[in-house]
């Protein structure tokens, strides 16, 4: 084969299947442009990477100092590329960007799916509890608790494989503190970094005890970047060597002794707690099954009260007063009008500011349901108004109240209309409830989530979660079909 066409297929496959084609390596390509591209996530990234309270356009963040640093030793400037949390390793893969750095901790997964440098800062777990709260001084005190923390961090790993806690997961560093603080949970157990920043300046919180269980911070570059790999360590090492590192953490609260361990030769001997690497794939299916129960018990509860709330919506505006029916529309605009995301932020933290606080299940079902409700009001309407008006005024002249004509006349025929679109928000609110996630909830996605990111098993646990979803969507497609033939012969 033509030499030129065979490096052309290559490259045509490279760029459909995602895969980064080097010319030359990742070192003399950075040299090249003169830029350090680093992945990472600023939202609620405090005190790694987050925007500059005083000029939000602005990034700033002890990693920023130090990819910075790392940046000046290679002879290049840095940017960051903002990428989400969870899928920094998948992205770093694809090529979007030169490593990842952003609190990602040593594990063996990610040994065998990347690159990982040197430490270059070794984490502890803290424990936080609130202030009045006497009952939890350590680990072991937790027995019986509800302990909030981020979603696969190491500090999930370790209470997942504690006995009688209950984990509640968070997609940001911010939530766990504050649902602490309203009573949701009783502790909250998270990198001491994270802790330092967010909890110890707060007076309604306090540390439980000494920080604990050691873990590593790395660098993470793609695989067979051994030119690159060796120049970030370089870097790391001499920022050691000269003080800048032990500078940076200084001057965000940072440094401690423990620090001084980074010149250690072994680093990975070092105590560092991980995941669940070798669990089997059968017990992956057993952890989405759970999170699929989970989804459609959240689909169902959610779908009767947007049904309900939407025949009252309906019936405000086709039967009601003036003020009911400005109510009813305004109601409608504004919960379409709106991010379903945002709502959920409302009702699960905005609604304690006001003295009403829900649990989490219980906002994810009524912020669904809300929201949906809305929808469920125009189809409803849409679907009287297909019905022909010349029936109502029949009905009208026969002597029947509007309600009786509603009842009798009406509902029946549009029932008939509204059926698919009504389906088909059935089938959009199991794929909805993914967004409950951010209230703390582990529904179907977030089990994927949590899995894939921990095993690294993206696309066969992609594939099995989607298979999940068809198999709860497509039985609902199929009496949907059925009962629209049912009333179409009736």
């Amino acid at each position: 084969m033509n030499p030129s066409k065979t490096w052309g297929i290559v490259l045509l496959w490279a760029l459909l299947w995602g895969v980064p084609v080097h010319a030359t390596g990742t070192l003399d390509t950075v040299r090249e442009q003169g830029v350090l591209l680093w992945g990472a996530d600023a939202e609620g990234g405090a005190p790694y990477v987050f925007p500059d309270p005083e000029n939000p356009s602005r990034l700033i963040g002890f990693e920023v100092d130090l990819a910075q640093a790392i940046a000046h030793e290679l002879g290049v400037t840095a940017r960051m590329v903002q990428n989400d949390w969870s899928s920094l390793i998948p992205a770093l893969q694809r090529g979007d960007f030169h490593m990842a750095m952003n609190g990602l901790e040593w594990t063996e997964e990610r040994v065998r799916a990347v690159n990982l440098s040197r430490p270059y800062y070794i984490y502890e777990q803290q424990l936080v509890v609130r202030a009045d709260d006497t009952r939890i001084d350590k680990l072991s005190d937790l027995d019986g608790m509800t302990v909030g923390t981020l979603v696969n961090s190491v500090a999930h790993s370790i209470l997942k494989k504690m006995e009688g806690v209950t984990v509640r997961v968070y997609e940001g560093q911010v939530e766990p503190y504050r649902d602490l603080k309203l009573g949701r949970s009783d502790a909250v157990l998270l990198d001491l970094p994270i802790a330092l920043h967010y909890a110890a300046p707060d007076p309604a919180l306090r540390f439980a005890g000494p920080p604990v269980r050691e873990g590593l911070y790395v660098i993470a570059v793609q695989k067979g970047d051994d030119a690159f790999l060796n120049a970030v360590n370089a870097a790391i090492g001499k920022l050691y060597d000269d003080g800048t590192l032990q500078s940076i953490y200084q001057k965000w609260n940072l440094w401690n002794d423990t620090q001084r361990a980074l010149v250690e030769e072994d680093h990975t001997a070092r105590r560092v707690f991980d995941f669940d690497e070798d669990q089997a794939m059968q017990e992956y299916l057993l952890i989405l099954m759970k999170g699929a129960g989970m989804t459609v018990v959240i689909s169902v509860l959610a779908m009767a009260l947007a049904v309900v709330l939407g025949l009252v919506l309906t019936g405000m505006r086709q039967l009601g007063g003036p003020l009911l029916r400005g109510f009813a529309a305004a109601y409608i605009e504004i919960v379409r009008g709106t991010p379903l995301l945002l709502q959920l932020y409302i009702i699960y933290y905005g609604l304690p500011n006001i003295g009403i606080r829900l649990d989490a299940f219980t906002a994810a079902v009524v912020g669904l349901g809300m929201n949906y409700a809305a929808y469920e009001a125009e189809v409803y309407r849409g679907g009287l108004k297909a019905v022909a008006k010349g029936q109502w005024e029949a009905a009208l002249s026969l002597g029947m109240t509007p309600f009786l004509i509603y009842r009798r006349i009406l509902l029946p025929q549009a029932v008939r209309v509204v059926l698919p679109p009504v389906t088909n928000d059935f089938i959009s609110l199991f794929k909805d409830t993914s967004l409950v996630s951010i209230i703390a909830i582990v529904e179907l996605t977030k089990s994927y989530n949590m899995l894939a990111v921990s095993s690294m098993r993206f696309l066969e646990l992609g594939l099995l979660t989607g298979l999940l979803y068809l198999m709860m969507a497509y039985p609902l497609s199929l009496l949907s079909t059925r009962l629209e033939r049912r009333l179409q012969t009736a």
